[in-house]
């Protein structure tokens, strides 16, 4: 079984400010720090750092070289990785100092994707294989239906939710992952419960993971309802909270793991994550995950 993850790979310009900036209000920065992130780009890193094997695709630009040295020094297979003329993409992102953040998105490299492009990346995987989506770059309806086609497991993080997701056959997704924003933008719903109920009104085929911050997070797939909790620590940036979560709660799944152990894991790893600043370097290595785990 392989694992591939279709996604983002953005510059993240990380301002730290006393509070998000309001219209009409020029604000100075208390301090700026570049990292490589995107929500692709950070669940492959947490994916690897959990000890799993991850193909990375997707499209940089020609100022992307850092991205492939960071796939290589985490041991993620990056050899679907192609460069475009141009720009990656790139985010611009403000952290409070209770560790709150917003995000303005630059789309660049990453909606660069072709149909030749998809061809020869699903190629290299089967019936069985795992796809991971969000939705950070462009053709995902085609990516949907490519994977679906050759039997793979999708797993779609539907974030940013927008008109794009409408575009794709929801049915033939496997599991979602999304936050309450999202779980709401896709239900109409406001209550966690009325969420997972929409969900399987809706996708009756689907696990959900359903993830709400400090409270937590709900399952919901094959008859069955699961809740873990949050873990309470200090909380220095929420940025790549939800992709470490991802990288984790999966790959605890892949290497064996029931499903509320998994859930546990995502958990955990995402409570050390928010413990640091930065999006990818936040991301904690597979020995801190045990070491909290056996802790708490």
């Amino acid at each position: 079984m392989k694992l591939l993850n279709y996604g983002s790979m953005n510059f993240d310009y990380t301002y730290q400010v006393d509070h998000m900036v309001r219209p009409k209000e020029t604000l100075s920065s208390r301090g700026r720090s570049v990292y490589c992130g995107g929500k692709g780009f950070n669940q492959s890193i947490a994916l690897a750092r959990a000890g799993v094997r991850v193909w990375h695709a997707g499209m940089i630009g020609e100022d992307g070289d850092r991205f492939l040295e960071e796939f290589a020094a985490n041991g993620v297979d990056k050899s679907l990785v192609r460069k475009k003329d141009g720009a990656s993409g790139h985010a611009i992102i403000q952290v409070t100092p209770e560790g709150e953040n917003c995000i303005l998105l630059y789309k660049g490299a990453n909606w660069m994707n072709s149909p030749e492009q998809l061809e020869e990346v699903f190629s290299h995987f089967a019936e069985g294989d795992w796809l991971l989506l969000q939705n950070e770059i462009s053709l995902l309806p085609e990516m949907i239906d490519a994977a679906f086609g050759r039997g793979m497991k999708i797993i779609l993080n539907p974030s940013p939710y927008n008109e794009e997701i409408a575009k794709c056959d929801l049915q033939k997704v496997s599991m979602f992952l999304v936050n309450e924003v999202e779980g709401v933008q896709m239900t109409g719903k406001e209550k966690p419960e009325e969420i997972l109920d929409a969900f399987e009104r809706s996708y009756p085929q689907c696990e959900v993971v359903l993830t709400l911050g400090g409270n937590g997070v709900l399952y919901s797939g094959h008859g069955t309802r699961i809740a873990a909790p949050a873990y309470s620590v200090p909380i220095t940036d929420t940025t790549a909270a939800g992709d470490t979560f991802t990288g984790y709660f999966l790959a605890a799944l892949l290497n064996g793991s029931d499903t509320e152990t998994a859930l546990r894991t995502g958990c955990a790893a995402s409570a050390l994550a928010i413990q640091k600043s930065g999006a990818a370097s936040s991301i904690p290595a597979r020995e801190e995950v045990e070491a909290f785990l056996k802790k708490n």
